[in-house]
């Protein structure tokens, strides 16, 4: 089936189906060959081409399709985000470069930012002009937000302040951070924290690269000496820091990546293609052990496919997720963390001599795996969330005696 590489987008009635469909094509004959991660051509994009081709996606309407019209976004319902998501997921494409910004900050702003701070950040986020990082964590207070220590103090109708993050990513390349502060002291807990939008090139920001086990430098320390923004630069009032902090990751561990469940089947998809192609990987897959575990992977999917579902329908019924953004975190953390060390004990049996297809699966998830171990770690530990699960869903004392 031909397809043209800019159809119209179809119109806002059409519905999900439709929508899904156009995503479905548009996707398949636009994704350059070389950034499918399951194909011999794949090569590790550039910067340059993630953003040229993020840019594509939402000039073609799959990108900010829940965000209000005024702001640069289509106006459409969770259902039509939740389709696209199904098709970009289907594909083993790159990861966004701009997550921070279109899955915490856009959201965020749109939630307690000014008429004018929605004007100014959400278009040019969606146009990927502008990167955004999250500086949430810190040496200290790492998942625990009411331990932070970054500190804000008001002189007039500016802010100064001092502090330090950490595990920042991307905060190298990016040109604004969603900064979370304290106006107080750290005895104050939840009280008194007070969220910024921080241009990154002001100066006495300092960024500390940090090389991760991938021997990459996504993350970094952010330095924050006697850095002075106005009071435009505030996002909510000097103490609605930590609800809307609160309203940040639930939105990322409940709504963000919803196609996480169809890229792990994805991956999936092509693992076992990986072994079809060489002799001795085949083997594995009529091998009892490796047929169990695989299956387990397959349950797992649907599962988490499900709970994405009924996490879409309950917000489009007007609930709020809360807490039970929690399940869906620990639920495909754990869920693709343990499909990643089965991955790996495949692939790690590629030698030389096997398949070309084979090869390209080693190099895939070899480093996925080694990603993946951080994947109960951020956007709230494994802890954390049996924490919350425990206190705010089942209602268990904080001690158990």
């Amino acid at each position: 089936m031909h397809m043209d590489k800019n159809p119209a987008i179809p119109d806002a009635s059409a519905g999900p189906a439709v929508y899904r469909q156009y995503a479905r094509e548009w996707l398949r004959v636009n994704l350059p060959e070389h950034m499918r991660a399951d194909s011999l051509a794949y090569r590790t994009p550039t910067l340059d081409e993630c953003r040229d081709w993020e840019a594509s996606m939402y000039d073609a309407g799959l990108a900010g399709m829940t965000w209000p019209k005024a702001y640069g976004g289509l106006g459409l319902t969770l259902r039509e985000h939740l389709v696209v998501n199904k098709e970009v997921g289907a594909l083993a494409m790159p990861e966004s470069v701009s997550s921070i910004g279109k899955e915490l900050a856009g959201p965020i702003i749109q939630t307690v930012g000014t008429e004018e701070q929605k004007q100014l950040f959400l278009p040019r986020i969606l146009s990927m002009s502008n990167y955004w990082c999250q500086g949430f964590s810190e040496p200290d207070a790492g998942s625990d937000l009411a331990r932070l220590r970054t500190r804000a103090v008001q002189e007039g109708d500016t802010w100064r302040i001092n502090g330090q993050k950490i595990w920042t990513s991307g905060a190298a390349k990016a040109h604004y951070c969603l900064l979370l502060t304290r106006t107080g002291t750290v005895a104050d807990k939840h009280r008194g924290l007070l969220m910024f939008a921080v241009p990154m090139d002001t100066p006495g920001i300092r960024v500390v690269p940090i090389k991760s086990i991938d021997g990459k430098e996504s993350f970094a320390e952010v330095f924050f000496d006697n850095v002075v923004v106005p009071d435009s630069a505030r996002l909510g009032a000097p103490d609605e820091g930590w609800n809307a902090a609160i309203r940040v990751l639930s939105i990322e561990r409940a709504t963000n990546r919803m196609y996480r469940a169809w890229r792990f089947e994805c991956e999936l998809r092509q693992l076992v293609a990986a072994c079809k192609s060489d002799p001795e990987l085949s083997k594995l897959l009529d091998d009892g052990h490796y047929q169990r575990r695989i299956g387990d992977v397959v349950g797992e999917i649907a599962a988490l496919k499900g709970l994405v579902e009924r996490t879409v329908d309950q917000l489009v019924a007007g609930d709020r997720i809360g807490a039970r953004g929690s399940l869906t975190k620990l639920y495909w953390s754990e869920c693709h963390q343990a499909f990643m060390g089965l991955a790996l004990s495949i692939v790690s049996k590629v030698t030389p001599r096997s398949s070309a297809l084979a090869q390209r699966a080693r190099k895939h998830f070899t480093t996925a795996y080694l990603f993946a171990r951080a994947e109960t770690i951020y956007a709230g530990t494994t802890e954390v969330q049996l924490d919350i699960i425990a206190q705010r869903i089942m209602d268990l004392p904080k001690d158990i005696k």
